[in-house]
């Protein structure tokens, strides 16, 4: 196994258009539309790092921040900002260019953890991940922390299932 990848060795984009089928009731982009591009771009940052088979463990955020109109293109921009044994940490940064002023503007970002798979579907190890921007490196430097968020949030989802039902309201 490879034992470090430059975090540029994982960058990925995705430019498409807005149009009338892709949008909500305000005329603009349909949030979970957005949401299936960044997990499919991420998707294939994580296994460009990687190497093999990957399956999304948890979409940690995504952050819409100003509308994306029809009037729009919208860029994603995808790579691995951090690693751990088998899993990985994807930052996607999703830009809007107006199509008709040339002005852009950052509307929404995403953070997702993805987990590397052998053969056999269980983890695998993946190289470390180097970043060298300045981007790059503010991104790789406060990943412990929003791992440390993950596992903190994942234990409390998982108590909180403990006490959910599995019956149907009907039944």
């Amino acid at each position: 196994m490879v034992e470090q990848r430059f975090v540029k060795e994982s960058r990925c984009y995705k430019t498409f258009r807005v149009f009338p089928t892709d949008v909500n009731n305000y005329n603009t982009l349909f949030g979970g539309k957005l949401m299936a591009y960044i997990d499919d771009i991420a998707s294939i940052s994580a296994a460009k790092h990687s190497r093999c088979s990957v399956v999304t463990a948890s979409t940690d955020s995504v952050d819409f921040l100003s509308p994306i109109p029809m009037t729009s293109s919208v860029c994603l921009e995808s790579f691995v900002t951090w690693t751990g044994r088998s899993s990985m940490e994807v930052f996607v940064k999703v830009i809007t260019e107006d199509l008709m002023s040339g002005e852009r503007k950052i509307a929404a970002t995403s953070f997702l953890t993805f987990v590397a798979l052998d053969d056999e579907l269980k983890p695998k190890p993946v190289p470390r991940a180097v970043p060298e921007t300045e981007e790059e490196i503010r991104l790789h430097e406060t990943a412990t922390v929003r791992a440390d968020m993950r596992r903190h949030r994942r234990d409390e989802s998982k108590k909180f299932a403990d006490v959910l039902t599995t019956t149907y309201s009907w039944e």
